[in-house]
Formats: C-alpha cells, structure tokens, sequence
C-alpha cells in the first residue's frame, strides 16, 4: 500500500495547472455520489448517474444548467449539496485550501504559492493578501445579498425564505444560476420578480461583483477604497482593471438597451417602461454568465437569442466566479484588428502595448472555444430525435461553455449522449481550454534550449 507520505510527494510533484484540474474532477465525482443517494432527492429514490453527474458538473462549473427542476426533484440535503458545490466551484477549490492554510499555518511554502498563483490567472500580487481579501469580500457580499433579500423572501415564505434568500446569494454571487423557487414556478427561476425592483437588483448587483473578478476587487479595494477611508490620496489603477471595468459597464449598457428595443413588444410585453427598463437590465447582467431568467428565454425572437449567444460567448472577467472566453480576452483580439487596420506593428490598448504572448494566447482561447462550441452544438443536433432547432443547439452549447446556465428549454429533452458532451463543455467552460490542454499535455521542454528554425513567408487575408 501506498504510505501517505509518499502519496503526498506525489501529489506535491503535479503540476500546479494539473492539480487544480484535478481538483475539480474529484469535486465533481464526490458531488455526483452524494447526489446519487436517495435522501437527495426528494421523492427518496436514487437518482439516475447521468442525471446526478450533470447536475454536479453545472454545480460545481457555476454553469446552471438542470434536467430537473431544483426544489422539485431535490431534498433540502441535495439542495445543501448543490449550494457547497456552487460555492466550492464559484470560488476555486485551490482558493478555498489556500485560505484555509493561510488561517491554520499562517504560512504558504512555494509550491502553495505557484498554485495560488496558477488559480488567479498567474496573478503576482501577495498571495497571502489576495486570498484573505478574496474569501473575506465573498462571504461579506453573499451575507449582505442574503440579507436584502431575506427582506422580500421572509414575509412571503416565513422562516425557509431565510434558505431561499442564501441560497439565492450565493448561486448569483457564484454567477450560478440555481434557484429553489420551483414551489411557486416550476423552471421558471425568477419570472415573477420581474417586475420587483429589490430582488432583481440585488441579484444584479452579486452577478456584475462575482463576475469582476477577484484581482479587479483587490485593485479596487487598495487603490480606491483603502485610501479613502485613510483618507489618503487614490492611487491608479492596474490596465487590467481599468479594461474590465470599462468593458463591464459597455456590454450592461450596451445589453440592456438592445434587449430592451428587441423584446419591448414580445417577453416584455405587459410591463410598463420602468419594469421593462429592469428587466432588460437584469436580463443583460445575466446573459453573459449566470443563468438567471426574469423573462422566458425560449420566447425570445431570434435575434435576441443571437444577441444572447455573442455576450454568453464573451462571458465575464478573468479569476472571477464566471466563464466565456473573458472580457479581457475579446478586448485583446478587438484592438489587435484595430491596430492592424491602422498599421500598428504591435497591439495598442488605452497607449499600451500589449505583448505578444497574450495575443497569442487570447487568439488560442478563442478558436478552441469557437470549435468546442460548434462541436457540441452538432453533437446536440445528431444525438436527439425530437426536433431542435440550430438556434437552439447553439445557444445550449455556447450557455454550456460560458457556464452561463439559460436555456430555451431543451436541456431536460436532451439524450444521455447529448447531456455528456454538454458535461464536457461545461468544464472546459469552467477551468478554460488552455488550462486543460496544459493539464493534458504537461509543460514538458520549458528548460531546454530553444530550437532555431528558418523563417516560413505565408500569405494570409
């Protein structure tokens, strides 16, 4: 047998990018076990392992997509188990042990420190800072967005609105999409707050803050808010934050008043001006990486659906709680055209160049990200009978992979052939694809000496 010291210094010697992979799978095949169990569910039968395994991959991905309503099919005990898989997932099952090693040890050792960094995008600042900051701002933010809607939940369901208001805070925070509120509409997730300003905004606000990302909160935190309550001069921010941040308040502004033009007389219809203004507004807070619905998706024109699909594909913001190729990673590959279009030799954003590596690396993402998502769009349109439009398939693969969790309603149609590929798309979506192809293929040959090769001339364009 294998003594745990030596079990150990193997795990100890697992590239920091592998380990972390891993971690999610064993998370995900723990989570499929527990909600195998018959007291899962609440009818007290054992529930089907392709149903339970992809429940536990849109859980622990922070995805949000389901083949059973959640409060109909699972128990109290399987919503628990849904609720710490979001948030084991939202936050990083790397975050989570790093936190709880600071707390314990009060110290990381370098291997701990190269992990760290791997889950934080390769993040340099203080590790030890981050992590605090990063598990202390999300529990603040979950408890205060539990608290607000407790205000609404409380007098409508009495005591178990208290277990619906955390649950509610955490699956946004996460950017998850679950919601326990099956008892009042079955698959319908908040439809009938859509015209109810405190949970909509609430839920909004946990959304837009999950999906930011954990460097930009920090950045925000010591720049901005630290030397204020010093009082004490700003400082600036990093390029990345200030690129988020502009790019985050575009694509809301931006949504909202494109879902709101599209959908005015057809999912909005019925409401006045203000409500239709809020629920366009929640709906572009959701659509690029949470999963909520305030409106049925499935009655969407198809333009919005289109709409939908380009800001789920873009997704939200690098070490945050949410998926999609990143806002970042579209801004890079946007001011690379633009710069080519404009003679640059070099790729220009707000007078900074950006180096190569990274466009490089952002060109990567997105064309893996743009053949596993039409992969599994035709592997949805192969593997059902019932009939599914290509809108459809596409919006379900792209959802999948932006671990985003809308649907137009066929997830719970889907063959078992269908739900495993989407399992799949769901955690490339969550880990990225460059993550699990360095995981595959290792980072073998970094020290050796780099080959010399003769210039090749292509033409291209």
């Amino acid at each position: 047998m294998i003594g745990l010291g030596s079990l150990l210094k193997k795990v100890k010697a697992i590239a920091p990018v592998r380990l972390i992979v891993s971690s999610f799978v064993l998370i995900i095949l723990v989570g499929t076990i527990l909600l195998m169990l018959p007291v899962s569910a609440r009818n007290g039968h054992p529930t089907a392992i392709v149903d339970a395994f992809f429940t536990a991959v849109s859980a622990t991905c922070v995805t949000g997509l389901v083949v059973f309503d959640t409060w109909t099919h699972w128990s109290e005990f399987g919503q628990a188990v849904i609720l710490l898989l979001i948030q084991v997932g939202g936050l990083g099952v790397i975050t989570i042990t790093t936190g709880f090693t600071i707390l314990v040890r009060r110290r990381l050792g370098l291997r701990d420190m190269q992990i760290a960094m791997e889950n934080t995008s390769g993040n340099t600042v203080n590790i030890y800072h981050l992590v605090r900051t990063i598990l202390a701002f999300t529990l603040s933010c979950e408890f205060a967005g539990a608290l607000l809607l407790s205000i609404r939940f409380v007098p409508q369901f009495g005591p178990y609105g208290v277990w619906i208001a955390v649950f509610e805070a955490v699956s946004a925070y996460c950017n998850a999409g679950f919601d326990i509120l099956g008892f009042r509409w079955r698959d319908g997730s908040l439809i009938g707050y859509t015209g109810d300003p405190l949970v909509s905004c609430v839920i909004a606000a946990l959304i837009i803050t999950g999906g930011l990302g954990f460097i930009v909160i920090t950045d925000l935190f010591n720049a901005k808010i630290k030397p204020c309550v010093q009082k004490k001069k700003p400082g600036h921010l990093s390029l990345h934050s200030t690129i988020v941040l502009l790019m985050t308040a575009v694509l809301l502004v931006l949504g909202t008043v494109l879902f709101l033009v599209m959908e005015y007389t057809n999912t909005l219809d019925g409401l006045n001006f203000l409500e239709k203004l809020n629920a366009s507004f929640f709906q572009s807070a959701s659509m690029r990486t949470a999963g909520f619905a305030s409106v049925n998706i499935g009655a969407e024109h198809d333009i919005t659906k289109i709409l939908t699909i380009i800001f789920m594909f873009i997704g939200a913001s690098p070490a945050s709680t949410g998926g999609g190729i990143k806002t970042t990673t579209f801004v890079v590959l946007a001011a690379t055209v633009i710069s080519v279009i404009r003679g640059h030799e070099d790729t220009i954003i707000l007078k900074r160049r950006i180096d190569k590596s990274v466009v490089y690396r952002s060109l990567a993402i997105v064309t893996v990200a743009m053949l596993i998502v039409v992969v599994s769009a035709g592997v949805i349109l192969l593997t059902n009978n019932e009939r599914i439009g290509a809108i459809d398939a596409l919006f379900e693969a792209v959802s999948a992979f932006g671990t985003v969790g809308l649907t137009t309603g066929i997830t719970q149609i889907l063959s078992p052939a269908s739900k495993l590929f989407l399992c799949l798309t769901m955690f490339i979506g969550r880990v990225g694809p460059v993550s699990l192809g360095l995981a595959i293929v290792g980072k073998k040959g970094r020290n050796k000496a780099i080959a010399v090769r003769p210039e090749g001339k292509i033409i291209v364009g």
